[in-house]
Parts: C-alpha cells; structure tokens; sequence
C-alpha cells in the first residue's frame, strides 16, 4: 500500500472543537442565540463559510470536512430540540416594547455593567431610562421585568471585543431572569460567582468559553428551573471533582461541559441523577473509565451524547440499551475492540461517530445489522478491517460514509449505486483494489435514475485502485469534491464538463495520459485542481485562465509542453499556489505584465523561463518560491530582494545566474535558500534569521568562511558550501551549531586543522570535509557524534591513526577517509560495532600490517576499497562471507540524509576505480558492490571463497604479489561487471569458464605468468588482446580448440 501519512493526535485543540457560531444581540425572546444551537439560517451560512474557508488548507480539508458537516447536521435536530425548549419559557415577544423596564433592574444592570470593562463598546448603547432598548437586553412586554440578558462575544476570533472585569452580585437582583448568556468572553482570573444560586427563574445559562477557572460552584445544583446549562471551557480551565450537586437540576435538558476537568468525578453517576437529560456535550473532559460505567440508568431521554476526545479505553455499552439514541459521539478516544452489536439495533441513532480510535473488527461484522435510520457514520482512523460488503447497500438513509485511514481491502461492490442518498464517500487512506465500477447497479431507485444524485464528496485518496475512470463520474452533477489522488488509475481524464459545483479535483500521483481537458475552464467554482505526478500530454488549456475562484493549481511532473502566456492566468483573481514544475513548458510573459493574482507558493521548476520575471515587483506575500533548473541567465536584480520579506523557502539552483549577493542577506522569514549550481561570486553571503537549510553549494564565492557563521545561524540544520574557492580555516564557532544535521564544505581550499568542537554538533548526521587541503590529526572529538552515519574527509593531507574514539560511531554508513597521509595498522575495533557500515574506503594512504580477518563481520559493507596502502599478508578467505555481497539483487534504496526538510538533502557520491578509469557513483550507489584492495604488497594464493560473492560487481586485485591459479569457480560471480587481477604472480590455465560471465564489461588479466591458451570464446571473445598482455606462455585459442586436452569440458 502507498504510505500515506502518520495517524494523527487524538487530542483536539479548542479551535478544532466546533466552538465557531455566529451571532447577533437581540430584543426578541423568539431569536435563539446559543453555543450548539444555531438558526437554520445561520446553520446554512455557517456550513457555506466552514467550506470555504477549508479551501485554505488542504490537509484540513482531506479529513475533517465531513467531521464538520455531521456536527451542523447535528445541530439542525438540536435546534428543533432547544426550541422546545425555548417555548416552553411562555415568554411573550418583543419587538413592540408596551412598557418600560423596571427600575430596580435597571439600577441592577448599570451597577453590573460599571464592574466589566468594555473594550469592544458593546454597551454603548446602555443609557435612557428604559433598559429594555438596550443592546442584549429582553424584557416581558407586559411587567417590563428583564427576563433575557445576552451578552455574548459576537467576535469570538477577537477576544479583544469582548466583555471582562468583575462580575457584581448586583446581577442576581435581576427576580425575573431566565435567560443568562456571557459565554466567550474573557472573565480570566474569576470563577464563576457561587451567587448564580440566586436566579430562580433561570432555565437558560451559557458561561461557555468565557475564561472562568477554577471549581464549578456546586451551588449551580440548587437553580431547579435551570433546563439549559453550559459551562464549557478551554481545556481544564475548570474543575469538577464531584458531580453530586447535579441532582438539584431536575429540569436539566441540555448539559455541555467540554473541556472541564473531570478525570476525578463520577460522570455516569452524575448523568443518571437527570431524568429529562436529552443532550450530553462532555467533549475534552478528561474522562475515564467511571465507576459506574458499566451499570445502567433510566436514560429515556437521552438524544444526544459527545464523550469524544477523552480517555475512555472500554467501549461503553450501556449505550447499546439507550432506545432514544439519535448521535452519538466517540471520536478521539483510545477505545478497543469491535463496536457492539447492539449499535445496529438502535431504531433511532442516526449520528455515529466513532473515529481516531483503535478499534478493530471486520466490514462484515459491522455492516451486518439493520441500522434503520442511520444517515452519517464516520469510523475514520481505525483499524477496522476486510472487505466491503455487499450489504452495505441496504443501509438507504446513508448520507454520510467515511471510513478513512483503516485496513480495508477488496472491490467496491459495483451495487453501491442503491445508496441514493449519499453526500459523503470516503474511503482514503485503505487498500482497496479493483477499479471504479463501470456501470452503477441500483440507480434505477434514485433520482431521474441518475447515480449518487446528490453526491458532493468522493474521497478515494492512498488506495490501490486502478483501470480508467468510469464516465459516470462526469454526470454527478452535485458533486463538489473529487479526490481519487495515488492510485493507479490510468486513461484519460473524464469530461467534468457537468458538473458545476465542482470545487475541489484532486487526480494527482495516478498514471492518467491523454490531454487536459478544455472543458475543466468552464467549472466556474473550481478552487482547486490537482492532476500533478501523471503523465498528460498536450499543451496547458488557456480556457484555466478563466478560473476565478482557482486558488491552488498543480499540474507539475508531467509531459506538458507549449508556452504559458498572460492568456492562461487573465482571472485568476485568486490564485494563491501554483506549481508547473517538470514540464517542457516555455513562458512568454511580457515584461510590463501584471499578474491579476497575489501569490503565496509557486513552482516553475524544471521549465523554461530565460530571464529572470519581473512581475514578481508586484507580489508581496510569496512563502515559497521554486525556480530551479528554469534556464535562468544573468543576476538577480536587487528589487527581488526588497520583495522577499516574507519568503519561507527560496530555490534557485541550477541555473545561470551570475553576479555578487547582497551581504547579509536581510530576509528575515527565511528558512531554507537553495542558490546551489549557478556561477554566483564574491565574498560568502550569511542570510540574517532563523535559518534551516543554506546551500550555496557549486558556485564561485571566493575568500574565507565567515567567522560569525556560529553566531547568527543558531538554527541552522542544513549547511552546503562544496564546489566554491572558499579559503582559510574552517571557522571553529561551526561547532556551536548544534542542531546541524550536514556539514558538506568540500571542494574548496580550506586548509589547517580539522576544528575539535565540531565533535559539539551533537545532532550531525553529515560531515563531508573532502577535497579540501586539512592537514594535522583527525580529532579525537569527532568520536562524540553519535549520529554520524557519513563521514568524508578523503583527498586532504591528514596524517596520523585512526582516533579510538570512532568506535562510538555506530550508525556509521560510509567512511570515506582516501587520499591522507594516515598510517598505522588498520585497527581491527572497525570489524566490531559498525553493523551498518557500507562503504569502507581508506585508498591511497600509508596503512601497512595485514588485512584484518575480522572485516568480515561487516555484514552491510557494499565496497572495500583498501587500494594504494603498505598492506601485507594473505588475502583473508573469510571476506567470502561479506554478507552484503553475497546477494545478487539488491534495492536501490538511494544513500540520502535530511531528507524531509522541504525536500532538501544530501546525497551520496563516491568515487569508484574500476574499468580502468575513475567513476562517479551517486543515485546508483547503493546498487554498486566493490572489492578493491589493488597497489598493495600481498601475497598468497587468490581464496576461492571470494567467488562465493554472487553479488560482487567489481573485484580489483591487481599490482600485488598474488599467486596460484583462477578458481573455476569464478564463474559464480554472473553480477561482475569489472575484473582487474593484473600485475600479481598468477599461473596456470585461464579457466575457460570465465567466458560465461555475461556481466563483464572490463577485464585485464595482463602481466602474469599464465600458460596454455587464451579461451577467446563468448564473453572473452569480447576483449581486446591487451587484456591478456605479458600472461606468460599462453596462446590465443578459438571456438574449435574449446574442448581439447588443455581445456577439459568442465563447463
């Protein structure tokens, strides 16, 4: 399965729980106004605003869309509920005010009014005699008493509007209130007033979000009328130990406590002491398994239940028992085990949502039961697993099925057309296989036959899906949302042409050809679309341009070609990412053009752009900005420089860009720079920030790196100056870096030591000093870094042993250490400990004594390059169980390290001797096995258990003092590509069989003492004679001679 992204925390923050209403003061008693309870209307203008403001982030948009829609659906039953309520409150209406407030409550609220502080003047209009005009003020239009005071924050996203201060007991002077409403403003550092007690009257209390602390004042319990009641907090502002003062609420119908601390409480017992209980909103509370979990109260009423985003790990099945069921909310708990069956046989739940949770169970087990008036189900983040039944069709009130993130598999049953009601369908992040059903079975049941009539949702994302896209995608003319992104479909792209409130298409990481549709330019509320990673053909549609809600466009790494012009983004008004990155597309923009948009990401990587664009003056707001490898010629101009103060990432590398930059570089949101491959010069320029990746890598900078590189790039995990003319010493404050993860200063001229305190950057993973002119001892201090899985410091002048202290290097990978002056024996501490070394090469140095037998513990090691030493001895024959080597097929897993920093990392590269020359090895590095240990002094017979290495590419022996024969078992290294044994004392017959070795592309075999005839046959007929020059007595032999007295038939 396509790995998809980690499951997420299961702790919700308070913007993420649905605290988001809208609201207006009022003088009617008939208008609702509270926390979970909208009016339609409002209802309907929240669902618009929440969707579109989820096109603003995609992540958020891909798995909490449907959790939001649920919740307003929820709130649509709630509202007819509360008004029940509200009526029941035999409040007469408002609007025509008959009489004037009374007195007393009017002195009562201005002496309320003089505690708070009003810093959103929202009591402004509290003057004149009659109190009942005043803002949030109702009153009974026959007794002027005040009976409804609402003083909600209207803008909750500015806490700044709100009310705060002191509240006075003068409030409770208010005999005939009944409706209190003070929820989200910002009370901080009160409790909430023990006086409420007073109100006697009050059926309505709403102190949700209003920034009280502390202990809910058990007197609450003694306001017997009280049939709503929230006190609803960001998480654990309040407390409550013990519920016991619920009794007193005999008329309690609605209770929300989310986010009040109630790990210590009795929450089940309290709940069952509230007979007429019909909503429970104990969301973020900290809840546990109570002790009266698992028995079962009279619990008649009960309609609506959130426990979500607690800590329950024990399903609570006395729910099963509750018949009055409508919604019920489990999500963001540790829950385990199947759902119980009994679930399926509640004859009203119509709401279950049990999400981010660890369930498990299979499809069949919970599809199997009758869920008569099921509509949403959200099981999301699960481990639920098996296949998709065919049963699941005959659940017909479904309008919402999400069951993302868990272990599906299987077909899509082509029947599930039956579900005519579908809103949402959402099985992303699953292994299901097959492909979309070609023909819908069932839909002779829906809507003018149409299939999902009123589908606007399919969310089929991180699956194994494939075939073509079914047509019938193209006729849901409802739908808003497609997301059927890494896959394996293929084909070409449907004509969407229908389907007019199509706001979100996300195709992208599929393998679909063809051309993009033109018609896509004519879905006028397109925001998003996404078809990136495929292989499309043909030129980009000018008709995109007219877009105008378009705010994210990616058609990047396809096989686009044309020219972009000023035609493909005319109204783009709101066009805020754009990325068209690794196409053949070629951009003719004038250069007095505007954009009509203001972007924030763009991508032009891998295309062709010439100059640098200068309508980028008129962008103020860009994050990321990509322009690599886009043929970029001459400098940047210095207004870019002006205009980038909100960059987060800025790459252009591998270009042709010229000229000096700004020093410092004053851009002070940057956190990666990428200038690397372009002919850039003057002194080495430090960004100014906190900077996380700099690569200035492969240009021109001269002079020497900057002392206080130490004291201004604190941050800094990702550092690449290689391939410039830098020179001087390596600056010792590098070492205070601590959170560097690469250092790769090679290929310049530094000189001096190798600085001790870099064995301070305690989180180094890289450390590349190669090609430079360090001289002195390697530090012992490097021996600190236990992270350290690459080290080169190779093609210096670096004299001395090996320190000790590198055998703490554990996650070492390759150590590169060529081209010193080091001497010594090779330590045979390298044998122990290094059970992921990879890449051992100690080339060209002055190492001397015999090859340690203890290499061939290295069970990891791909290349032993030990070439141009001193060394002597035998040729140890247990190198034959170099485990690495022995296998013929390996993964080319590439040698890459900080790889999830915006996509910055280093990769491997590693010089190679073989086929007679010097090679480059980098992205097939980790296929390359090597055994080079030529130019030394060894001796002995050439061990046949080397040929046990099937996997072995290159084999280099050449230029020592070998001895004896070929092994006819070399026959047995059919991976060998390259094989040196020149210059050495071997004799006897060249086996004939070396002509089976299909791989070998470069053999020399010169300068030995070799007898009888040179089997050119086969592969060995493939080489030139100087392959075999200086053997000794041989002669050349051809096909006919293959069978003969010098060449038995051993083959």
């Amino acid at each position: 399965m396509v790995s998809g992204p980690p499951r997420r925390s299961k702790k919700r923050s308070p913007e993420s729980q649905d605290v988001t209403v809208l609201r207006r003061g009022f003088m009617c008693s008939t208008v609702l106004a509270v926390e979970d309870d909208l009016p339609l209307q409002s209802l309907l203008l929240h669902l618009q605003v929440s969707c579109s403001s989820l096109k603003e982030v995609e992540s958020f948009r891909l798995k909490e869309v449907e959790s939001l829609r649920v919740k307003l659906m929820e709130k649509l039953s709630l509202l007819l509920m509360l008004l029940l309520i509200i009526i029941s409150f035999n409040i007469v209406g408002l609007n025509a005010q008959l009489v004037d407030c009374l007195e007393s409550d009017r002195e009562a609220l201005i002496d309320f009014k003089n505690g708070l502080v009003d810093r959103g003047n929202l009591l402004s209009s509290w003057q004149g005699s009659n109190c009942c005009q005043w803002w949030g003020i109702g009153c009974n239009n026959k007794t002027g008493a005040v009976i409804i005071v609402d003083l909600h924050n209207p803008d909750i996203d500015r806490e700044s509007h709100g009310l705060s201060g002191k509240i006075r007991p003068s409030v409770t002077k208010l005999k005939y209130l009944e409706y209190l409403d003070l929820s989200f403003n910002t009370f901080n550092v009160n409790e909430i007033p023990a006086f409420f007690e007073s109100f006697e009257k009050l059926q309505y209390l709403n102190l949700a979000y209003a920034g009280f602390i502390g202990t809910v004042p058990p007197n609450l319990g003694n306001i017997s009328a009280l049939r709503y009641l929230n006190v609803s907090s960001y998480p654990w502002m309040l407390t409550s130990d013990n519920l016991e003062w619920m009794k007193g609420l005999i008329s309690l119908k609605y209770l929300a406590m989310n986010g009040v601390y109630l790990s210590q409480s009795d929450w089940v017992g309290a709940l069952k002491m509230l007979p007429n209980l019909t909503f429970v909103h104990l969301s973020s509370c900290s809840l546990n398994a109570s002790t009266s979990l698992l028995s079962f109260g009279n619990f008649s009423s009960l309609a609506y239940i959130d426990l979500s985003s607690n800590n329950l790990y024990m399903f609570p099945f006395w729910l099963v028992n509750i018949s009055s069921l409508i919604s019920v909310d489990l999500s963001f708990n540790e829950l385990q085990g199947s759902i119980p069956l009994g679930f399926s046989q509640l004859p009203n739940l119509q709401f279950l949502q049990i999400h981010k949770n660890y369930l498990t169970g299979s499809c069949h087990q919970l599809f199997h039961g009758s869920w008569k008036k099921l509509q949403v189900i959200q099981l999301g983040d699960n481990f639920i697993h098996g296949k998709l039944p065919a049963s699941i069709v005959n659940l017909t009130s479904l309008t919402y099925l999400a069951l993302p993130n868990n272990n599906i598999k299987g077909e899509i049953p082509s029947s599930i057309g039956k579900l005519c009601n579908l809103k949402l369908f959402d099985f992303s992040l699953n292994s299901l296989t097959g492909s979309l059903p070609e023909i819908l079975g069932g839909t002779e049941n829906c809507l003018y036959r149409n299939p999902f009539p009123i589908l606007q949702s399919i969310q089929l994302s991180y699956n194994h899906l494939e075939g073509k896209l079914p047509n019938w995608l193209g006729q849901l003319e409802n739908l808003v949302e497609l997301f059927l992104d890494h896959n394996f479909f293929y084909g070409s792209v449907p004509s969407f042409r229908a389907l007019r409130h199509l706001t979100t298409i996300r195709l992208d990481n599929n393998e679909l050809n063809g051309t993009l549709q033109c018609g896509l330019g004519q879905l006028s509320k397109l925001s998003y679309l996404d078809v990136s990673s495929n292989h499309l053909i043909g030129s980009l549609p000018e008709s995109l341009g007219q877009l105008s809600e378009l705010f994210f466009l990616d058609v990047s790494f396809n096989c686009l070609s044309g020219v972009v012009t000023e035609s493909h983004f005319s109204k783009l008004n709101n066009l805020k990412v754009l990325s068209l990155s690794s196409n053949s597309l070629i951009f003719n923009l004038s250069s007095n053009w505007t954009p009509p948009f203001q972007i924030n990401g763009l991508q032009i990587s891998s295309c062709y752009l010439g100059s640098f664009p200068i309508w980028l003056k008129s962008q103020r707001g860009i994050t990321y900005l990509d322009f690599s490898n886009a043929s970029i010629s001459y400098s940047i101009p210095s207004w870019f420089w002006d205009i980038s103060g909100s960059l987060s990432f800025l790459n252009f590398s591998s270009n042709k860009l010229q000229g000096e930059l700004p020093n410092p570089l004053k851009l002070p949101s940057l956190i990666s720079i990428d200038l690397s491959f372009n002919i850039l010069e003057g002194p080495l320029p430090l960004p100014v920030g906190e900077l996380l990746a700099l690569d200035l890598s492969h240009n021109q900078f001269s002079g020497p790196i900057p002392e206080t590189i130490g004291e201004h790039l604190q941050s800094l995990n990702f550092l690449s100056l290689a391939g410039n003319q830098l020179i001087g010493a390596i600056p010792a404050s590098i070492g205070r870096l601590q959170k560097l993860v690469v250092i790769d200063l090679s290929k310049n001229n530094l000189l001096g030591s190798i600085p001790s305190n870099l064995g301070n950057c305690n989180a180094l993973e890289v450390l590349d000093l190669q090609n430079n002119f360090l001289s002195g001892m390697i530090p012992n201090s490097l021996g600190q870094l236990k992270f350290l899985c690459s080290l080169h410091l190779s093609n210096n002048m670096l004299s001395g042993k090996l320190p000790p202290s590198f055998q703490n290097l554990s996650r070492l990978e390759i150590l590169d250490l060529g081209g010193n002056k080091l001497e010594g024996n090779i330590p045979s501490w390298i044998g122990y400990g290094f059970k992921h070394l990879r890449i051992l090469r100690l080339r060209s140095n002055a190492f001397l004594g015999q090859l340690p037998s203890i290499l061939a513990n290295l069970s990891s090691l791909q290349v032993l390059d030990l070439a141009e030493n001193e060394l002597n001895g035998t040729i140890p024959s247990n190198l034959g169980n170099l485990k690495a080597m022995t296998k013929s097929r390996r993964i080319n897993h590439p040698l890459q390290y900080l790889g999830s920093l915006f996509g910055k990392y280093y990769e491997e590269s590693l010089v190679v001797n073989m086929k007679g020359q010097s090679l480059i090895y980098t992205k097939t590095l980790s296929l390359l096995t090597c055994i080079d240990i030529s130019g030394n002094y060894l001796h002995g017979e050439l061990p046949h258990e080397l040929t046990e290495l099937e996997g072995l590419v290159v084999l280099n022996l050449s230029r020592n003092h070998i001895s004896g024969q070929i092994p006819r078992s070399i026959s047995e290294l059919n991976q060998l590509s390259s094989l040196d044994l020149s210059n050495n004392m071997l004799s006897g017959l060249i086996p004939l069989n070396m002509s089976l070795l299909s791989s070998l592309g470069y053999l020399n075999l010169s300068n030995n003492n070799f007898s009888g005839r040179i089997p050119f046959v086969l592969q060995l007929a493939t080489f030139e004679a100087s392959s075999f020059a200086g053997v000794g007595s041989v002669s050349r032999s051809c096909q006919s001679d293959m069978i003969s007295e010098d060449y038995p038939p051993y083959f």
